[in-house]
């Protein structure tokens, strides 16, 4: 086994490793709990490009308009004197929104590097071939793994200046109290005049909200759901997916949208040797999307010690991309 192969097959255990630690801890817990991050396999991938297709799944097409109409104005934001920079995109998926902003600065002959970060080795090999073939002037350099492991990764490639890319409302992943210490832990990373670009999904008619998340054909749920089928594939668990159901609920006061799987019956689980018990209706917390008011925004963009230069709302005024520099 040459040196390369060992390195990804050393790099696949530590995953695997990693993947069952979090769930075992998390099945432990009480309430259940499951990483939402390991929602993205092969088919959890494109589960998701078509809730991202889906029609009131409006969260994709209103940070879409943002960067297919006002990219002459994102651009602006982010550019200082010429001077070049590292551009990284953290959660990159599929990088039909950023493309824009992409092709953009290519067009205009701006010295920059596209570094993409995802969780998912799939998506970034068809990022390099989409990207190969669509805008092969392009630098792109991809890195596969958790955010601030890469983002560490991406300082020590290059000494220019960074603008990082944190979009699809993906801060609304975490709970309120989780974005606040992952936006002082991102600014601790960066270094004076570095940039991030940051996605916001505003908080709005709570029913706009709530169908956006509990689509009548059921994709959410498939979605939710496939992470048991990973697990049991992954991880020699033996979860009965037709003995879970997906349920979702959204607080317009908080701004929590939260998904759960709900067990149907008392049943036992097993995930190698470990034995997890269920009540019937007992939940596990799958995920939440945090919805956001301006003044959320901007508490935590001060208590993470960014400045707020610059925010481009769609057409809509549903979704923000806020644009924060390090002072």
């Amino acid at each position: 086994m040459n040196s390369q192969v060992e390195t990804e097959f050393q790099t696949q255990n530590d995953s695997k490793e990693t993947f069952l630690a979090d769930v075992l801890e998390g099945l432990s817990s009480s309430p259940k709990k499951l990483h939402s991050k390991y929602f993205y396999d092969e088919a959890g991938d494109r589960l998701f490009q078509q809730i991202m297709n889906m029609s009131d799944y409006y969260l994709t097409n209103c940070e879409l308009d943002i960067f297919k109409n006002k990219t002459e104005l994102l651009a602006k934001s982010i550019l200082i004197d010429d001077e070049p920079f590292d551009l990284i995109e953290l959660g990159a998926g599929d990088a039909m929104k950023s493309s824009y902003l992409l092709e953009h600065l290519t067009k205009k002959n701006i010295d920059f590097t596209y570094m993409p970060i995802d969780i998912s080795g799939h998506i970034l090999d068809e990022l390099n071939e989409k990207f190969s073939r669509d805008l092969p002037e392009l630098d792109v350099i991809t890195l596969e793994g958790d955010y601030f492991d890469m983002l560490d990764k991406a300082m020590t490639i290059s000494q220019r200046r960074k603008v990082v890319l944190f979009l699809g409302g993906n801060i609304g992943n975490m709970d309120m109290g989780e974005s606040y210490h992952f936006c002082r832990e991102l600014r601790r990373k960066l270094n004076r005049g570095d940039i991030l670009l940051i996605g916001f999904d505003l908080k709005k008619n709570p029913q706009t909200i709530l169908d956006a998340y509990n689509d009548e054909a059921g994709i959410t749920s498939s979605f939710n759901l496939n992470l048991l089928i990973r697990m049991n594939r992954e991880l020699e668990a033996d979860f009965d997916v037709l003995n879970f159901q997906h349920y979702q609920t959204y607080d317009p006061i908080s701004g929590a949208c939260k998904s759960y799987l709900v067990s149907l019956t008392e049943q036992n689980v097993h995930i190698g040797n470990q034995i997890f018990r269920f009540e019937e209706n007992e939940l596990i917390d799958m995920e939440i999307s945090q919805k956001f008011s301006q003044d959320d925004i901007s508490k935590l963009a001060r208590d993470s010690k960014f400045h707020i230069i610059d925010e481009i709302t769609d057409s809509k005024n549903w979704f923000v991309d806020s644009i924060w520099q390090v002072l």
